[in-house]
């Protein structure tokens, strides 16, 4: 089987393209990138006036599977994805039971194998069933073919069991994603604390209940000698523990979310559950500090922190719905409308924070439009304009934070392992 795409405008970083050249993918591979090639081919794209992008490499997703089918599944999930542009993702462990055995890793993998659409890696829990008590068995999930430690959703609150665990992680080559709350400091908090907060007469989580456990987290690691990541920063004082950390040349990276670069607390001023989020969307000055930090290469990676969730979990009163949206139909344009229309970042950047920093951070090949690289593109109308509606959602839930938003940058096609699995 071969496809080829035409008149495209490539965006590698991984090999320094950003011109128009075609692309010939032979079965699963890419087998040449030059231009006007000639070559007969089964199916021909043109992708004229198009980006043409390496698939997205969504580093921080909640498959909710096993146990929690009811708001989403593997394959409505990667269904999801094929939507927004991406070719791989790492499911995080916060499933029911959590991925933190062996036993659980292979209950997950042969779902994997069965259901998956698209490219699943596994991330393991810290500790046992994420109560931050006991360390997980870090040696044998390795060998089961995780990919990285979190106990996402929850900080480990132990300095003790957490340098064990990034010594443990470090001895055996598995990178540690660190979700940085005090709970202590956070509390029973819903909303930014501050105006809002008060204004909307709810208890505030405040960003000191961050970034005092990312400073907290990265000099742990320092201590270690092991590499750090750390999920979905959103206030500018993390940004700047960050910034500190990488000139001092430590092996820190991070990610944000496209909804903390996009939206500020005022967002919930309505009540709107939607735009209920751990950690909360915050100040316009935070914000601010995540784009800068985004252009200036602080921060690393953008991932959907993809959390879907019922309608009856969501349609309730602010301080009992859960946390979280959903976002891999949407997070690529957002991320066009809030970056690169503005001129915050050129294309070269966005492809490097969704698809070469992930694969490189997680050590997988992927990211890439490499010749003999798997053949996982995505191909975008950088110009066109589209309507976020609930009823054309293919996630399971429908709990997105820009319904009825104006986007701009259309996915038209989704390539995974050389077949086109998405055609908008």
């Amino acid at each position: 089987m071969k496809l080829l795409i035409k008149n495209g405008h490539l965006v590698d970083p991984e090999n320094n393209l950003d011109e128009v050249l075609d692309i010939l993918i032979e079965d699963t591979k890419i087998s040449r990138v030059a231009p006007a090639i000639t070559e007969d081919a089964d199916e021909v794209i043109d992708a004229k006036d198009k980006i043409v992008m390496p698939g997205i490499v969504d580093m921080h997703v909640h498959l909710r599977e096993p146990g929690r089918e009811d708001k989403e599944t593997i394959y409505t999930g990667t269904k999801a994805a094929l939507k927004g542009g991406v070719t791989s993702v790492l499911a995080m462990p916060n499933t029911e039971p959590a991925i933190d055995s062996p036993e659980n890793i292979r209950l997950l993998k042969d779902i994997i194998r069965h259901n998956a659409q698209i490219a699943v890696f596994i991330c393991g829990a810290i500790t046992k069933g994420r109560l931050g008590q006991e360390l997980t068995d870090i040696a044998l999930m390795k060998k089961e073919g995780i990919l990285a430690i979190s106990d996402d959703g929850f900080s480990v609150d132990s300095e003790k069991l957490f340098f064990e665990a990034l010594k443990k992680a470090r001895r055996h080559k598995v990178l540690v994603i660190a979700h940085c709350e005090d709970k202590a400091l956070s509390k029973d908090g819903v909303v930014n604390l501050g105006f809002t907060s008060t204004r909307m007469g709810l208890r505030g989580i405040s960003k000191e209940s961050e970034y005092t456990r990312v400073k907290r987290d990265i000099n742990l690691a320092e201590k270690a000698g092991c590499p750090i990541h750390i999920a979905h920063l959103s206030c500018k004082e993390s940004v700047e523990i960050v910034a500190s950390a990488k000139k001092r040349g430590l092996k820190v990276t991070c990610e944000v979310t496209p909804h903390h670069l996009s939206l500020t607390e005022e967002a919930v001023l309505g009540y709107d559950t939607n735009m209920k989020i751990n950690p909360p969307l915050r100040s316009k000055e935070d914000v601010e500090a995540i784009k800068q930090g985004l252009a200036l290469g602080v921060i690393d990676v953008i991932a959907s922190d993809h959390a879907p969730h019922t309608e009856s979990e969501k349609d309730i009163e602010f301080e009992r719905a859960e946390f979280g949206v959903i976002g891999l139909e949407t997070e690529l344009a957002v991320a066009i409308t809030e970056l690169v229309l503005p001129g915050i970042l050129t294309w070269k950047q966005l492809v490097e924070k969704f698809c070469l920093n992930p694969a490189r951070i997680l050590n997988i090949n992927k990211g890439t439009l490499s010749v003999g690289a798997d053949a996982d593109v995505a191909i975008v109308d950088p110009k066109k304009t589209w309507k976020v509606v609930k009823e054309e959602i293919a996630s399971k839930s429908k709990n997105s934070a820009f319904l009825e938003r104006t986007l701009t940058g259309k996915l038209l096609y989704t390539i995974y392992a050389g077949r086109i699995l998405y055609h908008g």
